[in-house]
Order: structure tokens, then C-alpha cells, then sequence
């Protein structure tokens, strides 16, 4: 087991990015729980206290929406016009953790998403 320095942040969608997915691509319609069962994990700089992570998730929220919506739906066109910080914790529970370890034998493997 290695403690990595890393924090994280699971992200769990909401009733209303549901609502936006199952709209904008309804031939893939899932329910609230299929949905939450799914969700996301962030991995960032560690941080110490809850108020870093704060700070942290204010400065990144866009980005993370952002990432959410085109995991979804790659047209920019259908995605909420507004992507703020308020409306991103309404569509998203969001959970922090300070401390992540690696329980794996495995090497990580990294891959930059948009080089792709």
C-alpha cells in the first residue's frame, strides 16, 4: 500500500445534469441511480485542510463541469450556457478526500486526454 500526494474529489451527478443527459441524448436514458453509480474521481494536488480544497474546487469547478458535459455530450451547443461554480454544485454532490492510497501492485498509468 502506498499513501500517494494526491487529494481527490468524487463527483456524483445530480437529479438535474440527469435530467440534461437524458435529454440531450435520450437514446442512452438512464436513471438517477445509474447515473450516481458511475460518477467521477479528481485526483489534485494534496491538500491539508477542507478550506484548500475549497479553494481549490472554486478555482477548477468550470474545468470539472466542463468534463462532465462532454463525457455526456460533445456538443458545445447543448451544454447549459452558464458553467459557473453555483451551478456545477446544483448538478453535482461533491465529496472531498484529503487522503488517497494506492493499494495496487500495478504501475499507474497516465494518459493526457487531449493529446487524444
Amino acid at each position: 500500500m502506498k499513501l500517494l500526494n494526491r487529494s481527490a474529489v468524487s463527483l456524483k451527478p445530480t437529479a438535474l445534469f440527469v435530467e440534461w443527459a437524458n435529454r440531450v441524448n435520450p437514446d442512452e436514458a438512464m436513471a438517477l441511480e445509474a447515473f450516481r453509480a458511475e460518477g467521477s474521481i479528481y485526483l489534485f494536488d494534496e491538500v491539508e485542510q477542507e478550506e484548500d480544497f475549497e479553494q481549490w474546487l472554486s478555482l477548477q469547478a468550470v474545468q470539472l463541469f466542463e468534463n462532465e458535459l462532454a463525457a455526456w455530450e460533445e456538443d458545445e451547443g447543448l451544454w447549459p450556457s452558464v458553467r459557473d461554480y453555483s451551478l456545477f454544485v446544483q448538478w453535482f454532490d461533491v465529496e472531498p478526500q484529503l487522503v488517497c492510497f494506492d493499494v495496487s501492485d500495478q504501475p499507474l498509468m497516465r494518459a493526457d486526454l487531449e493529446a487524444l
